[in-house]
């Protein structure tokens, strides 16, 4: 990964178009969405489907399109049926136009989206209001949808593009973390595993803002003297490899001169064994908090850790967050996020054209999420639905 690229756009191959299966009339199909009617590997079951304009929103919903959306880890494991909240699948994309001849699923939880046109008794939102999600499995591969105005929060000014795109679930997760546990002040050193994942990089930031020291700890690679370069320029305070942890000789120097009496609050997205050998390093009556499990592997830890050290063990879901807070308390998030100033995450655009065939936008999405499962993207990739010319 090199923190200098910012931006590739990538254009498609043209292949025969095959929407006029879903055609029932000579209507110009100028929306596209990216959906699955089974779960299973999202690089074998995505299928790209285009659908009309859609027709006047019905009260107290918004017709919306999107600007960016986000591909994140969660949503491949949601094709997967991997994952704790499950998608609600639908028959027609447009309000009853162009049935599905049986229901599918619109991939995507995150995403950037303009109001196009506001229903009856919609006051909050005005046409030209840029506005993000936060209802969990909003379905935001696609070009527009009809969104209930409960389902979105307008996005303070300033933002750029892609901070707007992807500041519902990564950054509120980091915030949130470092807040609701064990507060962490000024000086106080904060230990992560996965610190170069988005909400990783989220946590060097605004810790730094804040004072706090990070203790960091990433995979091992070919690179990785630029990674750690890069995360020191976000503000990271130490960064480390899981190697350096079956290393005696730096485990103990990282006692002695960094954590000292080690550490109150540990955030885990990885789990498995280098979790574990982390907790090493952790203080008496210290928090560990997961939200994710990128090793897939099982969270196992010593029983001595509760017994005799008083171990506690969390965890946290940004989409249970939103669920229990009011609309007021959202906006706020969003304001607090906006006013750190977090840097742009690295990424690609995929700009899906209007003028390519399904099939031919199917492809490149799939062949994109396949590197992505391979671990070839240290890059965040965002969708960009361009209009039929």
């Amino acid at each position: 990964m090199l923190p200098s690229i910012r931006c590739r756009r990538t254009n498609l191959i043209r292949r025969p178009c095959l929407s006029a299966r879903l055609s029932t009339s000579s209507v110009l199909l100028a929306n596209r969405a990216i959906v699955y009617s089974s779960f299973g590997n999202p690089s074998e079951v995505l299928s790209a489907i285009t659908y009309p304009d859609l027709p006047p929103p019905p009260s107290k919903s918004l017709n919306v399109k999107y600007i960016l959306s986000p591909i994140n880890p969660a949503d491949l494991n949601v094709i997967e049926n991997k994952y704790h909240s499950k998608p609600s699948p639908v028959s027609s994309l447009s309000e009853g136009r162009h049935k599905f001849p049986e229901p599918h699923y619109v991939g995507g939880n995150e995403g950037l989206a303009e109001v196009t046109e506001v229903g009856p008794d919609v006051t909050h939102y005005k046409v030209g209001d840029r506005v993000v999600l936060t209802k969990q499995q909003s379905g935001t591969w696609a070009s527009a949808r009809t969104l209930h105005e409960d389902d979105v929060l307008k996005i303070p000014v300033g933002l750029s593009e892609v901070n707007a795109a992807t500041i519902t679930v990564n950054p509120p997760t980091a915030y949130n973390m470092l807040h609701s546990f064990v507060e962490p002040k000024e000086g106080d050193l904060v230990m992560q595993n996965g610190a170069n994942s988005a909400v990783g990089q989220a946590v060097i930031q605004i810790a730094a803002r804040k004072g706090i020291r990070t203790l960091n700890f990433v995979r091992n690679r070919p690179d990785i003297d630029s990674l750690k370069n890069y995360l020191q320029s976000l503000g990271a305070t130490h960064v480390f490899t899981y190697d350096d942890l079956k290393d005696k000789e730096t485990v103990q120097n990282i006692k002695t001169t960094i954590t000292k009496k080690g550490t109150s609050l540990m955030l885990n997205c990885v789990s498995g064994e280098p979790t574990k050998d982390m907790t090493r390093l952790l203080a008496d009556s210290a928090t560990l908090v997961s939200y994710g499990a990128m090793s897939k592997q099982p969270l196992i830890l010593p029983t001595s850790l509760f017994i005799f050290r008083d171990l506690r063990c969390r965890g946290f879901w940004q989409s249970k967050w939103y669920e229990e807070h009011s609309i007021q308390q959202r906006e706020e998030l969003m304001k607090t996020l906006a006013e750190l100033k977090l840097r742009e995450p690295e990424y690609e655009i995929l700009n899906l054209k209007g003028t390519a065939s399904d099939e031919e936008v199917a492809q490149q999405v799939r062949s994109v999420i396949a590197k992505i499962q391979e671990g070839r993207y240290g890059r965040k990739v965002l969708l960009r639905f361009e209009p039929a010319q």
